[in-house]
């Protein structure tokens, strides 16, 4: 028996009586279209609507949520794999009272546990479902591997895009990408597009279409549209302050754009909800097919 179906069985047997946290995965087809932000401001206000919101950092790169929130932590899922550590003891808690999980190395290093570390990660990883409702994935940025890896397995994606020619191109590139990897079930995945920085509601309808045309002739699923955020000057104020656009400019355009939407995720449809994976199968997930 092999390591990802030891990972399956334990989580079959867990699955009965444990809480399992809705996971959100966001992307984009590059960088520089505001998902590291969108992931920041969704969290938060969520947390206003009374969700217990944990945000786990896969881009391995960057760390974009890192220095848009002005801190640094002192632990990483790495810890817990080599250092003994439990996952409340990696959780970094914000000024603004958001947690925080840095992923990296642990994320990269998930291919060479052993039987023992798989089995502990599979049980502190099922802490983090029970500590959150809501768990959102930022990953990084385009068509690498380790991007494509968490989108897969996902059964809740959010697509940022913004109108810009470019934006479309690399958004379908990311999808086209996507439909091609064996792991990817478009019948078990959900993919909501946000249209970021458009100049109106028509502009990320229009986005929208553009892409869902493509994406149904072409790849044979249907994508979602959850809604559009407006170009607003005080986002690029907000980030030189390292603050959420929505805790420095509560009133402007774009954090009331970001209220509605994180209030029609929480209203997800239930048959959406009954398909939530966790954060521990999708970690199995990752591992069954890396060991391939």
């Amino acid at each position: 028996m092999d390591q990802a179906e030891q990972l399956r069985n334990i989580i079959k047997k867990q699955n009965q009586k444990r809480h399992i946290a809705r996971v959100i995965t966001v992307t984009s087809g590059k960088g520089g279209v505001g998902k590291s932000s969108v992931t920041i401001n969704l969290a938060l206000q969520m947390k206003k609507l009374g969700k217990r919101v944990i945000i786990l950092d896969a881009d391995f790169g960057l760390a974009n949520v890192e220095i848009m929130l002005g801190i640094r932590p002192m632990y990483s899922l790495a810890d817990v794999l080599y250092h003994g550590k439990d996952v409340k003891d990696i959780i970094t808690t914000t000024p603004m009272g958001l947690n925080f999980i840095s992923g990296g190395s642990g994320l990269r290093e998930l291919v060479d546990m052993t039987r023992e570390q798989l089995s502990m990660l599979v049980q502190k990883l099922y802490e983090l479902d029970e500590l959150a409702d809501i768990v959102i994935i930022d990953t990084g940025a385009g068509i690498s591997e380790s991007v494509l890896e968490f989108v897969a397995v996902s059964s809740e994606v959010l697509l940022i895009a913004t109108p810009e020619p470019t934006s479309l191109t690399d958004a379908y590139a990311l999808l086209k990408t996507l439909h091609k990897k064996e792991e990817f079930l478009p019948e078990n995945t959900t993919i909501k597009l946000i249209a970021n920085r458009t100049f109106s509601s028509k502009d990320g309808k229009d986005l929208y279409d553009k892409l869902n045309v493509v994406a149904e002739r072409f790849l044979n699923f249907k994508l979602e549209y959850l809604g559009n955020i407006p170009h607003d000057q005080n986002i690029m104020r907000a980030c030189i302050q390292q603050k959420p656009i929505i805790m420095a400019y509560p009133n402007s355009p774009a954090s009331l754009a970001l209220e509605q939407l994180a209030i029609q995720l929480s209203d997800t449809d239930a048959a959406v909800l009954q398909n939530k994976k966790g954060i521990s199968q999708m970690f199995a997930s990752l591992l069954h097919f890396r060991k391939r």
